[in-house]
């Protein structure tokens, strides 16, 4: 497992990208997400459960961008040198304290930028992936404020009729046709 790099704020670089999505540096993760955040690696994780039920969580209410907003089971960005597949791994016991198998990807190419309310951009290219659950999740409360496992066309249902009430990622992922291809797939 490749090793992450320390910095400054609150410990994590980010690698910065070219429009092609081409690495060409790092950054502290404090110091990127503002009012013209550059363009950076990211990923996104849909975890099921051996029910076929998928995890939503909804972001801590401390959290800078979309706080207490329903999204995905868990994100992140992978530091400089790490493979994408361990930073999945990482950001699953960071943030839900859950141990996650069979990671697979679904939306390689998944790229988006969304402003948040108060104005703080994000702009990723955030390869998509889905995993599934080894474990109960304990989520660090600084990421999570709670959490449910829900049927996935019942998730589906709800991002098509309220898509104001989740993050803008998760409704840009589940209008990808092969987020639902991934969901009809037998998970491991």
């Amino acid at each position: 497992m490749a090793r992450v790099p320390e910095a400054s704020g609150d410990g994590e670089l980010v690698v910065l990208l070219d429009d092609e999505g081409r690495p060409v540096g790092a950054a502290d993760k404090a110091t990127v997400h503002t009012t013209d955040t550059p363009l950076h690696l990211a990923f996104s994780c849909h975890v099921v459960d051996r029910a076929g039920r998928v995890l939503v969580t909804r972001r801590a209410l401390t959290k800078r961008t979309w706080p207490g907003v329903w999204t995905n089971s868990f994100c992140g960005h992978p530091g400089p040198g790490e493979d994408i597949v361990d930073a999945v791994h990482r950001r699953g016991r960071d943030e839900l304290g859950l141990e996650v198998a069979d990671v697979r990807p679904v939306l390689p190419d998944f790229r988006y930028r969304a402003v948040d309310a108060s104005g703080v951009v994000e702009n990723e290219v955030c390869p998509v992936f889905t995993a599934t659950a080894a474990g109960v999740p304990r989520p660090a409360p600084g990421e999570v404020a709670e959490y449910r496992w829900v049927a996935r066309a019942d998730l589906a249902l709800a991002v098509s009729s309220a898509p104001w009430a989740f993050s803008p990622w998760l409704v840009l992922q589940y209008a990808d046709p092969r987020m639902h291809d991934a969901e009809r797939a037998p998970s491991g």
